[in-house]
């Protein structure tokens, strides 16, 4: 049984958390008064989502959507340092956008071995080790494990074709692209025959599958579209979005008896749904083509079939530049020599009809002061970070966090807030009254 196609789902990443640093002082014969020597913890893991074409949809994270990396080791004695937590890499198909939950495009993997850090690991905690100096010789304390970022992230899947086919259910382009490739779509005459995409790789001027001159490019045949297509009606956005990043387009008219129109009149639909979803879509290069020849009546309009069809009707729609039948074979091979020049073209002048974007998210530096309520609240990696000590009953510990907040400037981010002395502060899980250096 053939698996489904999916092309939009959620995944929750959750980096992995770092180690804990060590409370540890030498114990050795002979050594009254050891030093410090507790060692740092591991850092967590990251989680990756990595383009590659061994996927075909996102069917993998309907089920199971949770990814989480490795945890870092604790710290311990003698410094030794606890072990880095493993990175998460989650294979995804070429060609997904992830998205924050708010709708903002975090990243656009649109080749194989593009990667975006979804997720990153905690910071492993520094051992009191860290913390000897020449006023403190023996500290007792050390930092706590970080914890890794967690998100829910929306991922959506864009095919990545050279050459979209567009038409109406039952035009035939389920039968074209097995006609053309190695690719065996399900067929069957009813309307959306096709509710997922499906592509063929075609090899064109090849005379062996070692041929350096052939040309190679993949064709989508994409879920036929229905007048309003650009509307939402039915499943339109979710099929035109695989329409977006194809070079080519293949237009196609249906020639036989069953589509009941005209095919001038299903090619002015067709361009009239793109246009409306995208404008730029019609200025991609583009052969309209008409199928089953084979099933042309004598007569459209009035007029011969022959020559209503290539004459089109300037009142109605544009007409056909070439008439294939994928039963017979009629008109194939200039099909594909026609795509392969359009591809070829159009590959020498961009890589993508969108050019492909990864957005990083910069670290954030520095704190910033809110006030909630009756409390001031105190955010930024730094001044967290800062408090995440193992003991804050610890004077040793309060006179270092104390002296640490004050380097990255909260003191003068609270002034400037407005506390006073006697508010209350908040700074990640530490609450404290603030006192003014007067």
């Amino acid at each position: 049984m053939a698996s489904a196609f999916v092309d939009e789902s959620q995944v929750h990443v959750k980096g992995g958390n770092g180690g804990a640093g060590a409370v540890s002082f030498r114990r050795e014969a002979h050594v009254s008064r050891g030093g410090p020597d507790g060692g740092d913890g591991g850092q967590g893991g990251s989680v990756y989502l990595e383009a590659t074409t061994n996927l075909a949809s996102l069917l993998s994270f309907v089920d199971h959507p949770h990814r989480r990396a490795g945890d870092g080791g604790h710290g311990g004695g003698k410094k030794r340092h606890g072990r880095n937590g493993a990175d998460l890499v989650v294979p995804v198909p070429v060609g997904t956008i992830v998205h924050h939950p708010n709708g903002d495009v975090l990243a656009d993997l649109t080749s194989v071995g593009d990667r975006y850090m979804a997720a990153a690991g905690g910071r492993g905690g520094r051992g009191n080790a860290r913390f000897s100096t020449n006023r403190l010789r023996a500290p007792s304390f050390a930092e706590q494990a970080e914890l890794g970022e967690e998100h829910w992230l929306n991922l959506e899947l864009e095919l990545m074709a050279d050459v979209a086919l567009v038409g109406f259910p039952n035009a035939g382009k389920s039968t074209l692209v097995s006609r053309i490739s190695a690719a065996r779509p399900k067929i069957a005459d009813y309307p959306f025959t096709t509710l997922e995409p499906h592509l063929g790789v075609v090899r064109v001027g090849a005379t062996s599958r070692q041929d350096p001159t052939a040309v190679e490019f993949i064709v989508a045949d994409i879920p036929g579209l229905i007048e309003g297509a650009s509307e939402g009606r039915g499943l339109g956005h979710k099929f035109l979005r695989h329409v977006e990043r194809a070079r080519v387009l293949l237009v196609l008219a249906d020639l036989g008896e069953d589509e009941g129109r005209a095919p001038f009149e299903q090619v002015r639909v067709l361009l009239e749904e793109l246009r409306r979803y995208r404008p730029d879509l019609l200025e991609r290069p583009m052969v309209i083509v008409g199928s089953r020849a084979d099933r042309r009546p004598e007569q459209i309009g009035g007029r011969p079939a022959a020559a209503a069809v290539q004459a089109g009707d300037d009142a109605v729609g544009p007409g056909i530049d070439l008439e294939i039948s994928a039963v017979t074979g009629a008109g194939l091979p200039e099909l594909l020599g026609r795509l392969a020049v359009l591809v070829e073209g159009a590959r020498a002048e961009a890589p993508s009809p969108r050019q492909a974007t990864v957005v990083h998210r910069p670290e954030p530096e520095g704190v910033t002061v809110n006030r909630e309520g009756s409390e001031f609240v105190v955010a930024g990696r730094q001044a967290e970070r800062a408090v995440a000590v193992s003991d804050l009953t610890n004077l040793d510990a309060l006179e270092h966090v104390h002296r640490r907040l004050k380097r990255i400037g909260v003191d003068r981010a609270l002034a400037r807030a407005g506390a006073r002395d006697g508010d209350a502060v908040r700074i990640g899980d530490l609450r404290f009254t603030y006192e003014s250096e007067r």
